[in-house]
């Protein structure tokens, strides 16, 4: 069983230079990655009443408001349901907004990235900061109340002050939710072959995560997981079950899931994915008890909340200070964990260097 659904939506008009996801500007498959999906879902959704549906991309707000309440009316929801889509905030208009709020979609979340021009355009974003200012402020009189933006630090040319604006900026409108990303630089994607001059260094992207741990809270966002904050009972629901081992459905292309122990990743390409039927998934693992425990110390960590010692011991059935005593130990010694509360947690300098931590971790 599982009530968390996470939708790939692959379609961009174009390609952010940073962006390695699955996404394609070619839109004239659309209906028919529509029509593939529908059958995809029908094949696998149990009717499950929801908690959470999430539309990523790409760029979701590439579909109309048919194609919204084509899939959307497809799942069991509740009026609990918390349903999300990615928007770009270029050109947006109020009566989308009010379609996707009658199809029941409470939770929008904006790829801002920053709010400098300059940079915005070195990065091969298409929107404008006033463009993100107009969609917040639509979306308020709309009538959404859940709101979240996106922020990348670590730009080409962007220092430490460049970074306090767009936090200062972000946290004064009326949202509920800020993603942060440091900006890396993968395989696939444009800045991989044309590499940015101005990159700040590592440290620099240190004090920008630092400092805005400091300036959110000040603004009264709650550090919640270690990319996210949010203000008082506005965490993302749907990302919650990821970071708490839960199940969840994945559909559409490169749409990943994890349902009764098996996790699983769809076809990347469109051929193989409309030929597919009833076999959409290019891989599928299932999850050894070993695994499922490193996951859990994996993913617990990321939440600032850390992970509870007795939740752990009762779920797996072993005792997590002896058999990590030596790992435990080492980070608590050098402070990069804390335990309070029966629960052990990254310290803020544990954040910076958590893929060590983690590593340590794995057999």
């Amino acid at each position: 069983m599982a009530q968390n659904v996470y939708i790939h939506i692959p379609f961009c008009k174009q390609k952010c230079h940073y962006c390695s996801f699955i996404s394609f500007v070619d839109l004239k498959l659309k209906s028919k990655y529509i029509e593939q999906l529908k059958s995809e879902i029908t094949l696998h959704y149990q009717k499950e009443p929801l908690k959470t549906l999430y539309f990523g991309g790409g760029t979701p707000s590439i579909l109309n408001i048919e194609d919204f309440e084509t899939i959307i009316t497809l799942f069991n929801i509740t009026q609990n349901t918390e349903i999300t889509v990615e928007l770009n905030p270029e050109n947006l208009n109020i009566e989308y907004l009010k379609g996707l709020k009658s199809l029941g979609v409470n939770r929008l979340s904006f790829g801002c990235q920053t709010f400098d021009d300059t940079m915005l355009k070195s990065i091969g974003r298409k929107h404008s900061s006033i463009d993100v200012v107009n969609a917040i402020e639509l979306s308020n009189n709309v009538g959404f109340e859940n709101l979240s933006v996106d922020l990348i630090y670590g730009l080409p040319a962007q220092n430490v002050k460049d970074f306090e604006t767009d936090l200062v900026k972000a946290a004064s409108m009326n949202i509920k939710h800020i993603s942060l990303y440091g900006l890396k630089i993968d395989e696939g994607c444009y800045f991989a072959t044309h590499p940015p001059a101005k990159l700040p260094d590592s440290d620099s992207q240190a004090e920008m995560y630092l400092t805005a741990i400091k300036i959110l809270k000040n603004y009264g966002f709650e550090h919640y997981e270690i990319s996210n904050f949010a203000k008082p009972n506005y965490q993302s629901k749907h990302n919650l079950n990821y970071w708490d081992n839960n199940s969840y459905y994945g559909f559409g292309i490169a749409a990943h899931g994890y349902i009764s122990g098996i996790r699983y990743s769809n076809f990347e390409d469109f051929d193989n994915y409309f030929k597919s039927g009833d076999k959409q998934h290019l891989y599928e693992h299932e999850v050894t008890s070993q695994e499922q425990l490193e996951e859990e110390i994996f993913l617990g960590f990321r939440k600032m909340q850390g992970i509870c010692v007795e939740a752990i011991n009762t779920k797996y059935n072993i005792d997590f200070d002896q058999k990590y005593k030596p790992i435990l130990d080492k980070y608590q010694y050098s402070g990069h964990l804390e335990l309070e509360d029966n629960f052990y947690r990254l310290t803020e300098s544990g954040i910076l260097v958590s893929n060590t931590i983690l590593a340590d971790f794995i057999e």
